[in-house]
């Protein structure tokens, strides 16, 4: 193969694409020129200063910095100010060329190149060959390039703010999680040691044997409570980041949903609990049994029917219905290959506004005001630190499922409530072991 240049100069190739990087590679290389690739303007621009190629190829059309302004950075690179810059570029629309060469550009050669002209341009423009345009054009394009700048500018700093408003509730939401969490681990913590130090003077002081017994199992109970208490807490927070390390364990087994609600519903137990709340459970009796983690569904739906009861004011109603699909979402009478199931938890709860829709399967997120937190699940405001709806979303999603909430609002006068739907997979074909 014919060889076109005594040493081998290096030519730095700056684009996002790497079928365009590779393309040209081989053909310089086969040219006895040494090409070095960079996939952005800033990697360009590091690898240009510390490298000083004997020639500059550049895309135009890139993410981040683009080849105008990757450019005109390195025309202010004392190292770079004489090195020969050409723009390679699928761009061939009417004034493209002159804005490249108002930019910086000492040539432009279009896509696709021609593959046995190509290593010939590159050694024109390594002996100095520039191409030109007029004063005119380049005052006029001048303006033009000066009004993109601009643009893009505004456009950056509107990014950068937004960024930084989301940065700043992030920062909220932490400081919120710390609030909460203090909260959490305290009130079970203080209660152990407190109900140990009676346990304690109750059986130091007590002189019946009966009474000591009664006392003693009361405390005991209250212990336990606490302590279990701590240990959700705990549990929370190592599954949100299981969830979010994928690292969390699914165990396959027959699984009925309507069951699994059942006892999350005893668990909670709201009537129980000085809430008066109208509770109605529909086909749940119906559903087929799906393949899935009993243990962390469960936990679904206890954190999911623990905010309905939290966020429904007393003589509420709380509806939870069941249904099948086929695999089209329209509701039939029958479980169907590839079909789904359906739970919806209804209630005429303070609702959720549209904007936090999305953001409550964020963790740490809380709706509620953390100045009035409550450790309760099911006292009417109550709340937790904000993991409940993160870890079932996580669980859901593990399952091949989704989960999703639609309310008309937030409203704590006229309650226009909220519904949650859990969407699960019937998985026909699953093997059971």
């Amino acid at each position: 193969m014919q060889t076109l240049v005594a040493t081998k100069p290096r030519i730095l190739y700056i684009d996002d694409d790497p079928l365009n990087r590779s393309l040209v590679n081989r053909v310089l290389t086969s040219y006895d020129f040494e090409v070095i690739e960079a996939e952005t303007g800033l990697e360009g621009i590091k690898i240009a200063t510390k490298e000083v190629p004997d020639l500059i190829l550049m895309d135009i059309n890139m993410p981040g910095l683009d080849g105008h302004e990757t450019t005109t950075r390195m025309r202010t690179i004392s190292g770079l100010k004489r090195t020969p810059i050409v723009a390679l570029t699928a761009h061939a629309t009417k004034g493209d060329r002159e804005l490249a060469l108002t930019a910086g550009c000492d040539g432009y050669i279009n896509k696709p190149i021609d593959v046995d002209n190509f290593p010939n341009q590159i050694v024109s423009y390594l002996a100095g060959q520039k191409d030109t345009i007029s004063k005119d054009e380049q005052q006029h394009y001048l303006g033009q390039y000066s009004k993109k700048l601009v643009e893009r500018l505004e456009t950056k700093i509107l990014e950068l703010e937004d960024a930084n408003a989301r940065l700043q509730k992030v920062d909220k939401l932490k400081s919120d999680f710390i609030t909460v969490a203090s909260h959490e681990l305290r009130t079970p913590m203080t209660l152990v040691y407190g109900y140990a130090r009676l346990l304690q003077s109750a059986i130091k002081e007590s002189d019946q044997a009966e009474s000591t017994e009664r006392n003693v199992v009361s405390l005991v109970q209250k212990i336990y409570r606490s302590v279990h208490r701590l240990n959700e807490v705990v549990n929370d927070v190592l599954n949100v980041f299981l969830i979010e390390a994928s690292s969390m364990q699914i165990q396959h087994q027959r699984v009925h949903v309507g069951k699994l609600i059942n006892s999350a519903l005893d668990e909670l137990n709201p009537n129980k609990n000085n809430r008066t709340l109208h509770i109605t459970l529909k086909n749940m009796d119906e559903l087929p049994e799906i393949v899935g983690d009993a243990e962390r569904l469960k936990q679904v739906f206890w954190n999911l029917l623990s905010n309905a009861i939290k966020f429904t004011p007393d003589n509420g109603r709380i509806l939870i219905e069941g249904q099948v699909t086929k695999a089209e979402s329209r509701p039939t009478s029958a479980p169907q290959p590839g079909g789904q199931v359906i739970v919806t938890i209804k209630d005429t709860g303070i609702g959720i506004a549209p904007e936090e829709q999305k953001e409550i399967f964020d963790r740490f997120y809380m709706v509620e005001d953390t100045t009035y937190h409550s450790s309760s699940k099911t006292a009417f405001g109550g709340g937790g630190i904000g993991l409940g709806l993160p870890i079932a979303k996580g669980i859901i999603e593990a399952h091949g499922g989704r989960i999703w909430v639609e309310s008309a609002g937030y409203n704590i006068e006229r309650n226009p409530g909220s519904t949650f739907y859990v969407l699960l997979p019937l998985h026909p074909d699953q093997s059971f072991t």
